[in-house]
């Protein structure tokens, strides 16, 4: 079925600090009232900051201006984003993708799947993390690489799950094992927990609203052989510690969501915090670490 949206209305600017930036987003939420706001730090390694407001009406840009400069923000760029059908989108541009044994796909691709793979099946409507995006695809990989070296079932953790796609691959090829899907997001848990049921896990994943490691139900489940972290650059380097204190010794680490000048930052976090590296893969702009807890 098609899910059209009408047109709409963006407005992004950049900031030098995390507290300028949600500073700016609670202004706009009180004085312009837009649909949404969202606060990011920025991918590029750069340092900054990026405001996004989102409109279904076109913006007043007058105020817009006055709150980039009370906030020293660079002037707003407002773009208006023409009705879109988003999963017919989707289904255009996303084809199923290999990764080792496992194949991740649509529903629209179900007859694609190949005989003897491990499928994953992500909803089109649903569809970030999907692995199309080289952070997921880099962890599936060293995911596959683990076993191919052999790696014993364990209780796994997914830490940041989005889609829940790499706990799904491991419920997909370890039985009897606990295996927990968290996310920070409570939108990102009903999504990981719907792609849960119709690819048959029901019972075999828990799903958990947390931030972290923040859930008495993450400390219960462990200590944990496989730890998945897919998020950024950032909260993975905070979260290192907890991350050792959460793995089984000699557990895994699968860490994404890393840009490839970033890594060397990431990978002497984790040494520090008791953590040998055993894989660097890089898929496009995008670092993937396989670590092992000494």
């Amino acid at each position: 079925m098609s899910e059209i949206t009408p047109a709409s209305w963006t407005a992004l600017t950049t900031l030098q600090t995390k507290a300028q930036a949600e500073g700016l987003g609670t202004a706009l939420e009180e004085t312009i009232e837009p649909d949404g706001v969202g606060v990011f730090e920025m991918e590029d390694g750069s340092g900054l900051w990026e405001v996004g407001a989102y409109f279904a009406e076109a913006p007043d840009e007058t105020q817009l201006a006055l709150l980039a400069a009370a906030f020293d923000a660079k002037p707003f760029v407002v773009s208006e984003v023409p009705p879109t059908d988003w999963v017919a989108h989707v289904r255009r541009e996303l084809q199923p993708v290999e990764a080792g044994r496992f194949f991740v796909y649509g529903s629209h691709d179900a007859e694609r799947l190949p005989a003897g793979r491990v499928g994953l099946l992500i909803e089109a409507a649903m569809a970030f993390g999907t692995g199309h995006h080289g952070t997921t695809l880099g962890c599936l990989m060293a995911f596959e690489a683990l076993l191919d070296a052999g790696l014993a079932p364990g209780p796994v953790v997914d830490v940041g799950a989005g889609t829940a796609v790499l706990a799904m691959a491991a419920a997909k090829v370890w039985e009897g094992v606990p295996i927990l899907a968290s996310d920070i997001d409570a939108v990102a848990v009903e999504v990981a927990e719907a792609n849960v049921r119709v690819n048959g896990l029901a019972g075999r994943i828990e799903c958990l609203e947390a931030a972290g490691f923040d859930h008495p139900r993450l400390a219960e489940a462990g200590p944990y052989d496989v730890i998945f972290a897919n998020i950024l650059k950032g909260p993975l380097v905070d979260l290192a510690p907890d991350l050792a204190a959460h793995a089984a010794p000699g557990g895994h680490a699968i860490l994404s969501g890393i840009l490839n000048p970033q890594g060397d930052d990431v990978v002497a976090a984790y040494d520090a915090a008791g953590w040998d590296l055993v894989r660097r893969a890089e898929i496009g702009d995008w670092t993937t670490l396989t670590l092992r807890r000494r």
